[in-house]
This record gives structure tokens, C-alpha cells and sequence, in this order.
């Protein structure tokens, strides 16, 4: 059965048993502060299990794309070396929201398993919850007596608290869970060991492919259990090992998942993948193809679900992955060269049907890796010179840890390649000191992101929050609950919520607003931040009021409002300007809307000119001219809203209604806070323009007040240029007459350097020494690198069988230029270009050139004495 029919069949059947089928989520979230990534099937769904939103329907069904490698859920030091674990995996999964619970979940499992997928009942075994006395929950007889009837007792295992009790998080809804294991080992093997012995014991071939959970509690901070108002029904069901199953092969990557993606691996880099490695070269292939046919995936569609690599939070994850999957190919494919951008076309024609933003995303995808690879072989080149260099400069055979994590951790050169390549020069790495400085490292990013919640204190229940602040700024507003936070960041924060909030929390690139609520008796609490999270609008705070029941007045900071109101609306004439500009090509990929400024991320294939530059902001000032008024629209019918030319930016998640926010012809959907008309913005000013990846440029803007600001200190600067010029009538004609009389002056400098270095041409000649047959000096001169090179020509010219090393120090950058006579590289072997570098190393540098010349350059001058007498090793 082929993976694409494998998926079909599940969402098929659970639709025939009333559900409704919704598309994945996106990989990446954009509205879950607690979260990265969709790490499991049920986080986009995560606030009708706590109450805080309605479904669509009671019964819902999907295939959802996860990615576990951060956090509590973090694979990815596995996936590759085994042949189960993955980064992105699609997680199939049935849910019921207060509707049905254990006996038709076991029953319809049971049901597409074996008599749908038609997997043989004689390979599977289920597990149930034991109990546990700690948590006073009780063994799962009813799930235990619905098994019964389906299949025999000695294969219904008892689950501890670890393995059959499921949990979201430190706190939040949980319960007993009852898991499907199949064994697809052979009759041989079967003989020898009992398959229930070997289940959740991470056999390959006993596996887990269906978890069952059962929402019947709420954990607390106090880590007490509370019953949950509703039972829910929570289901996953891993794709990739149920296709294992059906397809009947031994591993994940047997499948027609990912069977394409590693041909294609073995055609670019002239591999060969081993279902059965017989040796240990053939398994470190191996291992290497599962790593980068596992990690493109999860690329990918990261980048296709908006989330581009990066130096900080999920981007740096995102870039992680990538990583590593180019350093298992550059080490063990021997590939030096980008090529896992080759892999997008074969992933967007398997997956393109079933998740079509891979395929609408496709060259963005293939564009950004590809220079993500580009920047990080190079990245391996360097770290390959500064090993060197450590090598060189040890005097020891175990070299130290710490040296080897300041190479991991500064420049992110892979530690398993250290150490490989220390192997192969015959020494060690100091092993425990490595792993004494990353743990130093762990330790002090755990402390820093940890943070302690408290549960939730319910003053006012049952009370539905209502969000007023399209159209005031202050309200009259009760507390419903709260709760303490602390974090080393933040020290402690109270998080707060309102029966009502004109406060806007954080989303669609907008910060949340600031401000501040008064008791009666004049007592002010400061809105540090608004967010929200799982559908709960939630002010931050320093401090809480003295008495929580009173009505409060709360009032927005209204100065930064309309700033960040100004700036949103000027991103979406921005994003009309750069379509009817550059081209419809251009699609929004991050924006940032702050009081002071904005940010805003999006996709082009060059460099936008300054003509360009100058028409998008001559089209969005045209419009602020044109005094257009905000036509907004709440909860408009999704489709209804695209129809009529709405924009709907790519990975953002909508309802099933929608506010579209018009100005002129620009139409998008957005949830965020607008100026009620064009003319408030005032003025629009673009302040930069550069790349981000390839294929994704960003702008960055100021309007209004900040413009003010902007052209004020552009007078100032001009007005002291002036006075430097001593109040010219024309400064741009001053400035020019200025830079060509340095460019004369500079012509006149190069050519007594010229003159010096040949009347230093006698004095040097006189220095050569004759070591072997060979005339040999190595000097420090007062040159600049031009200099010098002029120089070491002039003395070439003297005769043969020259080896001349010059070093400079212009400005306290050293550099080493080497000339080395031709007869003497072709009868003594010797290479100007093999010398530079292997002496660039005392200097903190390297280079390269010809063999007959090539320079060095490097960061630490005080290294040129060593450098230069090292030299003579060469003629000895």
C-alpha cells in the first residue's frame, strides 16, 4: 500500500464515523508561547481541551506534521543512527472533545488496524495503565475489559505511570493512555523472544505505532491531579511506522516516505544506501543518508511554514538540524559542495498533494538551504584551519576539551568531526572536558529559560473574556484569575486576566500594548505586556493589586498604540507597494511591528535598487496622501473574505471567520490595530534594505512621529558636516573636490612606496643567505602589503633559486608574502601557497596563492617573529 493511500484510509474511515477532517497546522507556531514547534498532534487543538475555545465540531480527525527536537521531546541525537526516531513526522489522529470516549476509540483503532490495514491481530499488542498509588488514580479495568473483547489476555501488558500516563506539560490536562505495539520481527525471532518482553524497550522492530489517551485530569502546579470538567479523547498514530508496517519492510526509511529522497541522495553523491550494512563503512553511509533524507523534510517545511534559519530560538533549531545533516555529508559522503537543496523538487512532488505549501514554496525552500549550505561549508573550511592550528600549537596527545568546545560553540564546528580528525593524526580529545563545558553551557540556558508557574487562582468562573480594543482604550474591567510566574529572565511576573481587555496581546507581528489599571482608591498596577495563549488574552504585571475582587479602570499606553498603529498600517501599503512594484511573486515571510519602527520580511530573488526603494515609498506616501479611511470588517466568512481579494498570508492560522482590514485596493486579513485613516500616518521612510537568506529580503521603516525624529537628526548631521566644511556654499561640491584630493594624495603614497621598496632592494639583497643551494630571507619590512608584493618581484629579478617570506603589519593587521623561485618549485617541490598557510597559522590566519606566490593574512601580529623564523625549516 503506497504512503499516499495509507493516509487516505485513515481520514477516509474516521470521516465515516462522523468526524470532520482538518488540514495539519502549521509546523511552526506563531501563537503559543510555550511552544516552538507542533511537537505532537494535539498542540494546535491544546485550548479546547482547556476550555478556552469551541471546536468546529466534537469529533475531528487529521495528519498533522510534527517536529520534536527541542525541549522535553528531543529525538534529535537519534534519528539516523536508528532507523524509527525522527525529527518531522506525521502524526495521524482522531479526536473527541467531551463527545465519545475509551470503548469507541479501542473499538474503531482495533477496527482500521485489522480489518482495514488488515494487519494481522497475531503481531499486535496493546498496552493500559497499571495505576498509581502516588497519583491515587486507578488501575484502567475499563479499558483493560474493552481489550478483552477484542483481543486475547496475554497480550494486554500493564503500563507504568512513565510509559501509559500522557502528559501535555509540567501542568495542564493529562490522563491514562493505552498504546498499540506491533512486532515485525521474523518467526525466527519470535521463537527465541516473546515479543510482549520487548515492548517499550526500544526494539526497532517492536514498536509503538497507536497511543490512546484519555484527558481525564488537569495537573497543577502543586503537581496534584484535578478532574477535568469534560473527557476527551487525544489519538497518534505515527505514519512513517504504520507504512513500515503496511508496506513490509524493517525500517522507516524502506518506505516510499522516504525511498525517493534517498535515491536521489545516492545519485548526487554517488552513494550507496545498504538495506543491510555489512561492515562499518557501509552503516556510517547509511546512517549519514538517513540523517540528511530525515532532516530535509523537516527543513523544508519549516522554512515553507515561515520559519527561516537563524542565529536565536526556533530558527537556530531550524539551522541546527540543517547542520548537521550537511556535516554527516560532508564527512561521510565526501560531498564538499551544496546538494541538499536538490532534495526540495523530490519532497514537493512525494508530499505536494497532501500538504501543498511545500509545493507553493518549493524554489524558497530550495533557495534559502542552498545558501545555508554555502555558509556553513565555509564555516567548515575555517574550522578546519583553526584545528589545525590547535593541533600544531599543542604539545600534548589529548587535546583539550575546552579548546574543542570553543570550536563547537563559536564557530559550530561538529564535535564528532574534531574528534574524527583527531583520530586519524593519531591523538585524542579530551572527551570530559568537552562535556564538562557543554553541560556548564546546558546548565546556564536552563537557568535562564526556566520558569515556575503557579496554577491559575479562579476568582470570577465561567466568565467569558471579550476583547474590546478595536475601538476603546479603556474599559471598566474585573480580574477572573491569575497567576504567579518566575523566571530568571524576568524574575517574578504575575499574569493576569480580564472579564474584558481593551489591551491588544502580541500576534501578526504586532507587540502587545502596554499600559495601566487603578483601584478606587488611586493604587496603579503597571501592563508591562500583553500575549496570548491558548485563546486567553493575558496581561503581565510586576504586582498585583491589594484587593483582586474590585472593578478596575484599565487604560491602553494610547502614545505607543497609535505609533504600532501606524507602523501596522503602513506594512500592509508596504506589501501592496513591493507587489505592483517588484512583482506578485512577493510574498510576506515575517514581519515586526513595534511603536519605534517596522520590520518586514518577504520574498524576492535580488536585491531591491534604490529606484525601487525610492517608487515604494513614493506608493505608500501617494496613499497616506490620498487620506484613505480604514474599511474593517469582523467576522467575515473565511472563504467569503478570500473571494472578494483578501490577502491571507502563508502559515498564519485563521478561523472560520475573519477580520479584512482595506485601505484603497490593499485588502488583507489581520487581526491587528490600525490608524482610522491613511492621513494619520503622516509619512512613510524607509531606513534600510538587505538580505536575510536567499530569496528573502527585509525592509525596515519608520512613520510618523520616529519620521520627525528621523529628518530632524538628518538636519543636525548636515548642519555639522557644513561646519567641518567651514560652512561651504555648495557641500557636496566641497566633498568632492575633498575625496579627489585624496585620491590624488593616495596615487602620490603608492608611488613613493613603490620608490621605497626599491631602494630597500639593495639593503635586502645584501641579507640573503645561502642555505642548500637556496638564497634564502625572511624580514619584517615598514611596507604596506602592496608594497611588499612589489618587493619580493624586484628581488625575483636578482637571479634564481630564491625563497623570499616578507611579512607587514599596516595598521596592526599582519600579513606574510612568499615568493619562491619557479626552478625551486619544480625541482624542490616547494609551494608558496602550502608555506603561507601552514605559517599563517602563528599569525591567527591563512591564504593561499600559486606556487610560485601567494600571501597570508591574520589577526595577531605578535606572531610574525615565529612565523618568520619557522620559515627556514623549508630550505634546511
Amino acid at each position: 500500500m503506497k504512503s499516499q493511500d495509507v493516509r487516505k484510509q485513515f481520514l477516509d474511515f474516521f470521516q465515516s464515523k462522523g468526524h470532520l477532517i482538518v488540514p495539519s497546522a502549521p509546523i511552526v507556531l506563531k501563537d503559543d508561547p510555550t511552544l516552538m514547534f507542533n511537537n505532537s498532534g494535539m498542540a494546535q487543538f491544546k485550548e479546547y481541551f482547556l476550555g478556552n475555545g469551541t471546536p468546529k465540531s466534537p469529533r475531528i480527525a487529521d495528519t498533522q506534521k510534527c517536529l520534536r527536537v527541542s525541549g522535553k521531546h528531543n529525538d534529535l541525537e537519534e534519528v539516523g543512527i536508528d532507523t524509527y526516531h525522527h525529527t518531522m513526522f506525521e502524526m495521524l489522529g482522531n479526536w473527541s472533545f467531551g463527545d465519545y470516549f475509551k470503548k469507541e476509540a479501542i473499538n474503531w483503532a482495533w477496527e482500521l488496524l485489522t480489518e482495514v490495514y488488515k494487519i494481522d491481530k497475531d503481531i499486535l499488542y496493546v498496552t493500559v495503565f497499571e495505576g498509581s498509588e502516588e497519583e491515587n488514580v486507578p488501575f484502567d479495568q475499563e479499558a483493560y475489559d474493552i481489550w478483552k473483547t477484542l483481543i486475547s489476555e496475554d497480550r494486554i501488558l500493564l503500563g507504568n505511570k512513565k510509559d501509559n500516563f500522557w502528559e501535555m506539560g509540567d501542568q495542564g490536562p493529562c490522563g491514562p493512555c493505552s498504546e498499540i505495539h506491533v512486532d515485525i520481527r521474523s518467526a525466527e525471532e519470535k521463537a527465541l523472544v516473546p515479543g510482549k518482553d520487548l515492548v517499550n524497550n526500544d526494539h526497532p522492530h517492536v514498536v509503538e505505532i497507536w497511543n490512546n489517551v484519555f484527558m481525564e485530569f488537569n495537573r497543577k502546579a502543586d503537581g496534584s491531579l484535578e478532574k477535568l470538567p469534560a473527557q476527551h479523547v487525544d489519538t497518534g498514530m505515527g505514519f512513517e511506522r504504520l507504512c513500515m508496517v503496511l508496506q513490509n519492510v524493517q525500517s522507516n526509511y524502506d518506505t516510499d516516505v522516504f525511498t525517493p529522497i534517498i535515491r536521489e541522495i545516492e545519485s548526487i553523491t554517488k552513494t550507496k544506501y545498504h538495506i543491510k550494512a555489512t561492515n562499518e563503512a557501509e552503516d556510517k553511509v547509511n546512517i549519514a543518508i538517513r540523517v540528511i533524507a530525515d532532516h530535509v523534510r523537516a527543513v523544508a517545511f519549516a522554512i515553507a511554514d515561515g520559519q527561516l534559519p537563524s542565529n536565536t530560538g526556533a530558527g537556530y533549531v531550524i539551522r541546527r538540524i540543517l547542520r548537521r545533516a550537511i556535516r554527516y555529508g560532508f564527512t561521510f559522503l565526501d560531498t564538499k559542495e551544496p546538494f541538499i537543496y536538490k532534495l526540495v523538487e523530490t519532497l514537493s512532488t512525494q508530499m505536494g498533494g497532501s500538504f501543498p505549501e511545500i509545493k507553493s514554496q518549493k524554489e524558497l525552500c530550495a533557495n534559502v538551504i542552498r545558501e545555508e549550505e554555502n555558509s556553513f561549508l565555509r564555516t567548515l573550511d575555517q574550522g578546519l584551519v583553526l584545528l589545525e592550528n590547535i593541533i600544531t600549537t599543542s604539545t600534548d596527545k589529548v587535546i583539550s576539551g575546552k579548546k574543542a568546545f570553543e570550536l563547537y560553540d563559536t564557530y559550530g564546528f561538529p564535535i564528532d568531526l574534531t574528534a574524527l580528525i583527531l583520530s586519524e593524526k593519531g591523538l585524542k580529545l579530551d572527551e570530559a572536558g568537552f562535556e564538562s563545558e557543554l553541560q556548564k553551557q546546558k546548565e546556564r540556558s536552563r537557568a535562564a529559560s526556566k520558569v515556575k508557574a503557579g496554577d491559575w487562582q479562579i476568582l470570577i468562573d465561567d466568565e467569558d473574556e471579550e476583547f474590546i480594543g478595536y475601538d476603546r482604550t479603556e474599559a471598566m474591567v474585573k480580574i477572573t484569575r491569575y497567576r504567579k510566574v518566575e523566571s530568571a529572565k524576568d524574575g517574578e511576573i504575575y499574569q493576569i486576566v480580564f472579564n474584558m481587555t481593551p489591551f491588544y496581546p502580541e500576534g501578526g507581528g504586532q507587540v502587545g500594548d502596554k499600559g495601566y489599571f487603578e483601584a478606587s482608591n488611586g493604587d496603579v498596577i503597571y501592563i508591562i505586556d500583553t500575549k496570548k495563549e491558548n485563546n486567553v488574552i493575558i496581561h503581565f504585571a510586576k504586582e498585583l493589586p491589594n484587593n483582586l475582587t474590585e472593578t478596575f479602570k484599565a487604560f491602553v499606553d494610547v502614545s505607543t498604540r497609535k505609533s504600532s498603529a501606524s507602523n501596522h498600517s503602513a506594512t500592509h501599503l508596504m506589501h501592496q507597494a513591493l507587489r505592483s512594484i517588484l512583482g506578485t511573486h512577493v510574498e510576506q515571510k515575517g514581519s515586526l511591528v513595534s511603536p519605534k519602527h517596522l520590520r518586514f520580511d518577504f520574498s524576492h530573488f535580488s536585491k531591491v535598487t534604490d529606484e525601487e526603494l525610492q517608487q515604494v515609498e513614493d506608493f505608500v506616501n501617494a496613499r497616506i496622501q490620498e487620506q484613505l479611511p480604514l474599511i474593517e470588517r469582523r467576522s467575515v466568512p473565511f472563504e467569503q473574505a478570500v473571494q472578494e481579494g483578501a490577502m491571507a498570508l502563508f502559515g498564519e492560522k485563521y478561523g472560520d471567520h475573519v477580520r479584512a482590514i482595506k485601505f484603497g485596493d490593499s485588502m488583507e486579513l489581520c487581526g491587528g490595530i490600525h490608524v482610522n485613516n491613511t492621513a494619520d500616518i503622516w509619512y512613510f521612510k524607509i531606513v534600510s534594505e538587505g538580505a536575510v537568506a536567499s530569496g528573502i529580503r527585509r525592509i525596515e521603516a519608520i512613520t510618523s512621529g520616529a519620521v520627525k525624529e528621523y529628518f530632524a537628526s538628518q538636519a543636525e548631521k548636515l548642519k555639522e558636516i557644513n561646519a567641518v566644511l567651514k560652512n561651504a556654499q555648495d557641500p557636496i561640491k566641497a566633498v568632492v573636490s575633498l575625496q579627489d584630493e585624496n585620491a590624488k594624495l593616495k596615487k602620490q603614497l603608492e608611488a613613493l612606496l613603490k620608490d621605497k621598496a626599491k631602494n630597500m632592494k639593495g639593503d635586502l639583497a645584501k641579507e640573503l643567505q645561502e642555505i642548500n643551494g637556496v638564497q634564502f630571507l625572511a624580514k619584517q619590512v615598514d611596507l604596506s602589503p602592496e608594497g611588499a608584493k612589489d618587493l619580493v618581484y624586484e628581488l625575483g629579478n636578482l637571479g634564481t633559486n630564491l625563497f623570499l617570506l616578507l611579512a607587514t603589519a599596516e595598521g596592526g593587521k599582519p600579513m606574510l608574502t612568499c615568493y619562491i623561485s619557479k626552478e625551486l618549485v619544480a625541482d624542490k617541490k616547494l609551494n608558496a601557497g602550502q608555506v603561507v598557510r601552514e605559517l599563517g597559522k602563528y599569525i591567527q590566519g591563512g591564504g593561499g596563492g600559486q606556487p610560485f606566490f601567494a600571501t597570508a593574512g591574520g589577526k595577531n601580529a605578535d606572531g610574525i617573529p615565529e612565523a618568520l623564523a619557522k620559515a627556514i625549516d623549508y630550505v634546511k
